[in-house]
């Protein structure tokens, strides 16, 4: 990155918003075709059949769709984590991939939001959920964990939006110079009148670092909310104190993940290779062994609570979890959460783009594994046996699974072709600036 020169860096990401190509085309037509099948055939098909179309019934009432609403809220941790309590640490690899992680953190949180909606069955009164004064002499239960998603998430989504928006401007301002006609006026509404002037620099710095320092801490709140959706249960395997850092942990790791996924391709079909250089995938990929660590520990420690504590149902429930129905989902998950990501303590591992996919593929994996040997596990051995049954998501859950990941990669590609998906100013602030006599000549 030291041999690039501010109108490199311009230029190289200014490219990518030129006219799309056939080949983005068609793959923004198929992930459109995916989101209508999910979202516009699929979940209309389960609101006229009722939910019991998507396999809902006694023990288990919460199914895939409570898994990807906390693997999509996980996804989203990732984004600000690295925009936010980096730039606080001042951490410079964040400066080329903080743009795409905090792209990454809003379309994966919008999705996450619908999820409760879907699972609600009767959508249209989801404003239930909404804690307001009403004339049902009804008032909002604020122990319930839907009125926790609700602040948390909305919360999480309008402090995100604020960060990423902010450090858009400045770069809006720049495609607004470099642009004509209806592109220039739409640019120019978008940067907000954006001149660069002393003043603006100086309160633009000023908003950023607060909504930093706002956005930390929700990084650690909403998951840390979402982990007592569970713990405030009292069903085997969810009311755990463990729950909120083992949350945490996790999503981190899933976040870094999607970073992985999402940028790998990127900088290889935009030719980014200068920017989001080796060191900087190398750099995800160290964090994500630390990450892998603390969420092998969660694993060890949580069944050692349940055989310390003494309670038969907990144990039966990790029992069941290792030896019974989902097992095999089970060591899955193991191996790809806690095993697969120390292959990269081998340093031509994480510095090759391959390994770093494949291994974040399966990291991805492996979370939306966690959350479902969690959530449907627990449910399907309660504390009555006869009461005991198994679930499995059928074609409906897979269908409005397969159409939110076919939102997030819309979104994704969208966002990369028409917003700049590298932070100009940050990067500019890592190369040498122009007019800068070389240190050897200065000295002499």
């Amino acid at each position: 990155m030291e041999e690039l020169r501010f109108s490199d860096v311009d230029r190289e990401v200014l490219r990518t918003l030129s006219p799309p190509g056939r080949l983005w085309l068609i793959a923004v037509a198929f992930l459109f075709l995916g989101v209508v099948y999910g979202y516009l055939i699929v979940w209309p098909y389960q609101i006229l059949t009722g939910m019991g179309s998507a396999g809902y019934r006694p023990p288990v009432m919460w199914g895939a769709y409570l898994v990807n609403f906390v693997f999509w809220v996980g996804i989203a941790h990732s984004g600000t984590l690295i925009s936010a309590i980096l730039f606080l640490f001042r951490a410079e690899w964040r400066t080329s991939i903080s743009r795409s992680a905090e792209a990454m953190t809003i379309f994966a949180v919008f999705i996450a939001s619908l999820f409760p909606i879907i699972h609600l069955g009767r959508p249209w009164v989801f404003y239930w959920i909404i804690p307001y004064p009403n004339q049902r002499t009804l008032w909002p239960d604020f122990q319930s964990p839907l009125i926790f998603d609700f602040l948390a998430v909305s919360t999480y989504m309008t402090a995100s939006f604020l960060f990423w928006y902010t450090g858009l401007v400045p770069d809006l301002a720049t495609v607004r110079e470099n642009a004509g006609g209806i592109r220039k006026k739409i640019y120019g509404l978008l940067s907000l009148g954006w001149s660069g002037s002393h003043g603006q620099w100086r309160h633009y710095g000023m908003s950023y670092l607060l909504l930093a320092g706002l956005c930390t801490p929700l990084v650690i709140s909403v998951h840390s909310v979402v982990s007592w959706d569970f713990a405030l249960a009292i069903i085997p395997g969810y009311h755990s104190t463990i729950f909120p850092p083992y949350f945490v942990a996790g999503a981190i790791h899933s976040g870094l993940a999607m970073v992985l996924t999402l940028l790998v391709p990127l900088r290889k079909i935009l030719h980014f290779e200068n920017i989001i250089t080796v060191e900087t995938l190398e750099k995800i990929a160290k964090t994500s062994i630390l990450m892998a660590l603390i969420v092998a520990y969660a694993y060890v420690v949580e069944p050692f609570i349940a055989w310390y504590g003494g309670n038969i149902f907990e144990r039966q429930t990790f029992l069941f979890r290792a030896t019974g129905y989902y097992s095999p989902l089970f060591w899955i998950m193991c191996f790809c959460n806690a095993v697969a990501p120390l292959f990269f303590f081998l340093r031509r591992i994480r510095r090759n783009p391959v390994w770093l996919f494949i291994i974040a593929i399966l990291i991805n994996i492996g979370m939306w594994l966690e959350r479902f040997v969690i959530i449907v596990g627990s449910m399907a051995r309660d504390y009555i046996p006869y009461s005991w049954g198994n679930y499995w998501p059928n074609w409906v859950d897979w269908s409005i699974t397969f159409g939110s990941f076919c939102l997030f990669f819309f979104l994704f590609l969208l966002f990369v072709k028409f917003l700049p998906s590298i932070s100009m100013f940050d990067v500019k602030a890592e190369v040498k600036p122009p007019n800068r006599p070389e240190e050897s000549s200065h000295a002499a």
